[in-house]
């Protein structure tokens, strides 16, 4: 079962130094821990967010066979600082006739959101903000403020562009929600439960435990949740908020300098954060294999590796499926949701269900290979 922080480092003679240092004030104590811990976990992701500008271009300039970033630091690995600076320094624009609060707060939201769902991510057993027993809830609540964020933003510019970009990624965002979430709830159910520790603890030992390999069910439900993950962030082939070719850069048309650098911070740290929760589910998380038992700091620490690595992978397919495949038409988008994913996603929830009442719950590596 995955722990709490605070309460995993209570394990620890060091903990009793601290303690002493903050008065024996442990609701103190906490709360440094805890901010510390989140500024951490907030600085890695907006570097991961950084360095995902910079892998994007140059996984698409080998797929495409050129070069891509190659003068900023060595092998261009510095560019995504060069072009936060540029942001920096730019003007700070807002049309005239624009809403000012939600002008502003629309990035801010965007943010907000993302950060927030960092609170819930398993990065390992010890090394988790907090464990709550309904995490899937609350993450599938908190995320959908960037889709609040995303509609507020094409809203409040007061642009044709913009509002056209803003309601496609509203529509987009709802409807795609309902397919992701019928297919997390088909993990949970295999689970038994809504905590991010409940579910990976179900998942320790081999591959084969892995909820993907757990039915066909499951198998089917890990393709339905990347392609609705894809369209969630707004990623092609389903970038039609954004749709260049069309709405110029769709609902963030209006923004400049470091308003436009938040939404496109909260992007690929939003796509970090799908491929982390779908690495969580399907995938293991950061379990070491053979139930090698978690009780100090250096193995968690490799299983904090072993969660970025599998989320990083996923990362790279995002990348790659973005640079591969044409932009969907807007009816198109639609009638994936609704005609094909969201049926496929209710018979998943149903099959799984089944199956765990036909099987007794055992996965398929059990019934081939008997219990372990």
């Amino acid at each position: 079962m995955n722990q709490t922080i605070v309460s995993y480092l209570s394990q620890y003679e060091f903990y009793d130094s601290l303690l002493c240092l903050f008065g024996n004030n442990e609701g103190l104590l906490a709360f440094v821990i805890y901010l510390l811990v989140a500024l951490i976990i907030i600085g890695f992701s907006a570097t991961v967010g950084g360095l995902g500008t910079y892998a994007e271009r140059k996984i698409s300039a080998d797929l495409q066979a050129r070069m891509g970033p190659n003068r900023v630091g060595p092998y261009g690995l510095l560019q995504f600082l060069a072009d936060g600076v540029k942001m920096l320094t730019k003007e700070d624009i807002m049309p005239f006739t624009a809403d000012k609060f939600l002008f502003y707060l629309a990035p801010m939201l965007a943010l907000v959101g993302v950060f927030a769902t960092l609170a819930v991510l398993p990065w390992s057993n010890g090394f988790m903000m907090a464990d709550l027993n309904v995490g899937i809830f609350y993450l599938i609540a908190i995320s959908s403020l960037v889709g609040v964020s995303v509609f507020l933003g094409g809203y409040a510019s007061n642009s044709k562009w913009s509002m056209l970009g803003g309601m496609r990624g509203a529509s987009q965002i709802i409807s795609y929600e309902i397919p992701v979430t019928l297919s997390i709830l088909a993990i949970t159910l295999l689970a038994g439960g809504m905590s991010f520790g409940t579910i990976l603890s179900h998942q320790e030992g081999t591959i084969i435990n892995w909820f993907i390999f757990h039915n066909p069910f499951a198998f089917l439900a890990f393709f339905i949740y990347a392609i609705g993950a894809l369209a969630e962030t707004n990623r092609a082939p389903f970038d039609l908020p954004e749709a260049e070719s069309e709405l110029v850069s769709g609902y963030h048309t209006e923004y400049t300098g470091l308003r436009f650098g938040f939404f496109a911070l909260a992007e690929y740290i939003e796509v970090f954060v799908v491929c982390g929760v779908g690495a969580a589910l399907f995938l293991g998380g950061g379990n070491l294999p053979f139930n090698i038992q978690i009780d100090i700091i250096p193995l968690q620490l490799v299983q904090v590796v072993i969660f970025i690595t599998k989320a990083l992978l996923l990362y790279y397919v995002v990348i790659w499926v973005r640079w591969t495949l044409p932009r969907l038409r807007v009816d198109q988008l639609m009638s994936i949701c609704w005609k094909y994913l969201t049926p496929m996603a209710i018979l998943n929830l149903v099959g799984c269900a089944i199956w765990l009442v036909v099987f007794n719950g055992k996965s398929m590596a059990d019934l081939v290979f008997g219990s372990h």
